[in-house]
């Protein structure tokens, strides 16, 4: 089992695969970032609330949350490459249906079609790089796909920015079918594999997105009945899961302390980097004035910085293992969230270099965490197991919009976190930022706790 789970691919053929993973996933982030900056038009459009038009974006991140783990389990059971075929396939119609869109609800219907075939590109992505390349090369994999995601997350403003404002959003939409020209490729390059025997746990399955769908939907929308929901259907797939023989995700993989304490690390890691990507734009209008365009550019230095030192993490990780390059990771976190507490409501100049510090800490961070999580997995769990990285890692998305959203609505004035802070007009921004250093530190140390032990205990076995 595990040798037909873990095989690599020809060196030539992995060359070309890493940049065409590259491609699709900037465009499956550049869909999800710049789509932010059309929701005022697409309001205006249709004569929107703001809680009507959310569901751009709240509704994306739903889909494309529970679409993550599912694909992640998919895959134990399919070929990969069918898995992918089908999941451009989807986000192409989905795309192409939402630049035909003459009413709200297609538009969101569009949304919804593309972020369940976009899903299948960061968890598929993922596995073949934990599952198709030796051990010594994932971090470089990795690294490329960290530094694209984090290149896209900067960039994508910009370019939802110049489209929706020269063109219309429609054309959004349209950006996305560039990834249809792939799939011959994959086709081509990734391996045959049979589909393997047994049931796919179809009712574990619903259980599952039903419950993270009102989970998701309570962070997002603040709909409190929907945290009750979530919970009883949550409950009811634990039950499921522990009842049947072949479920869903497997309880033991939860019996694992270390792929457990390395998820909840991930999620507090990782929110304070989704929130700092949703406050920043929001600082920048508020306190500097700036307009769309000038706000993404003060953040583009970050994004591009990231872009190109993201594969030197990747390589750093293969090179040094990737524990010590998370701990890295989360000090220029740390670091870059204290300068910018302490620099809110200085010259521009300023905080647009210290977002470079944060976007390359997120670039090493999101490489060599999921390296190092992966390890903790057996090669028959790897598929599902990242697939829950990936759910993790967007649902912390998600709460720390939730959360940051509603702490800058009610944030009490007179409180300074920081006696550095020199300009009350960024007070709040400043508190929330030297709060992110504390949730790093959490995390942090349960990271350190977790995975340094897991090496000593390995050392003193040896």
């Amino acid at each position: 089992m595990q040798k037909a789970m873990q095989q690599t691919i020809d060196p030539t053929i992995q060359k070309r695969i890493v940049p065409l993973l590259s491609f699709i996933i900037f465009f499956s982030v550049l869909n999800g970032t710049m789509f932010n900056v059309a929701v005022p038009a697409i309001a205006e459009q249709f004569d929107l609330s703001h809680s009507e038009v959310s569901w751009v974006v709240a509704g994306y991140v739903i889909f494309f949350s529970i679409g993550s783990v599912t694909y992640g389990k998919l895959a134990d059971k399919f070929p990969v490459k069918n898995l992918i075929t089908a999941g451009l396939l989807i986000f192409s119609t989905g795309s192409l249906l939402g630049s035909l869109s003459q009413w709200y609800f297609m538009l969101v219907g569009g949304r919804m079609i593309q972020a369940t075939g976009a899903a299948a590109i960061p968890a598929l992505a993922m596995l073949v790089a934990t599952r198709y390349f030796p051990s010594n090369q994932r971090g470089r994999v990795l690294g490329v796909i960290a530094s694209t995601v984090a290149f896209g997350s900067g960039i994508g403003p910009i370019v939802g920015g110049f489209i929706t404002g020269f063109l219309h959003w429609r054309y959004l939409f349209l950006i996305s079918l560039m990834t249809l020209v792939t799939i011959p490729f994959f086709r081509k390059w990734l391996p045959e594999e049979e589909t393997k025997e047994g049931r796919f746990d179809i009712k574990g399955a619903l259980l599952m997105a039903i419950g993270i769908a009102g989970f998701l939907l309570f962070i997002t929308q603040l709909i409190w009945w929907m945290l009750a929901l979530s919970l009883v259907f949550l409950s009811w797939f634990v039950w499921h899961i522990n009842k049947v023989d072949d479920p869903f995700i497997q309880p033991s993989l939860f019996v694992n302390t270390h792929f457990r304490y390395g998820l909840v690390s991930v999620f507090l890691a990782v929110g304070t980097v989704f929130g700092m990507m949703f406050m920043v734009p929001l600082m920048l209008k508020d306190v500097y004035h700036l307009s769309a365009e000038q706000i993404g550019l003060a953040m583009f230095p970050g994004a591009i910085s990231a872009a190109i030192l993201g594969t030197f993490g990747g390589k750093l990780a293969d090179k040094k293992g990737s524990i010590p390059v998370v701990i890295l990771a989360l000090c220029l976190l740390m670091a870059g969230f204290l300068t910018l507490s302490s620099l809110a409501g200085h010259v521009i100049w300023l905080i647009s270099l210290t977002l470079i510090i944060n976007y390359v800490g997120f670039s090493f961070l999101q490489s060599s965490m999921a390296n190092t999580v992966s390890r903790t997995l057996m090669p028959e769990q790897t598929g599902v197991g990242m697939g829950i990285y990936n759910l993790i890692f967007f649902m912390a998305g998600a709460f720390s919009f939730s959360i940051v959203g509603k702490i800058l609505d009610y944030s009490p004035d007179g409180i300074v976190l920081n006696p550095l802070t020199g300009f009350s007009s960024a007070t709040s921004y400043s508190n929330l930022f030297f709060a992110f250093i504390l949730v790093d530190l959490i995390s942090f140390v349960l990271f350190i706790y977790t995975f340094k032990r897991k090496q000593q205990v390995k050392a003193h076995v040896g």
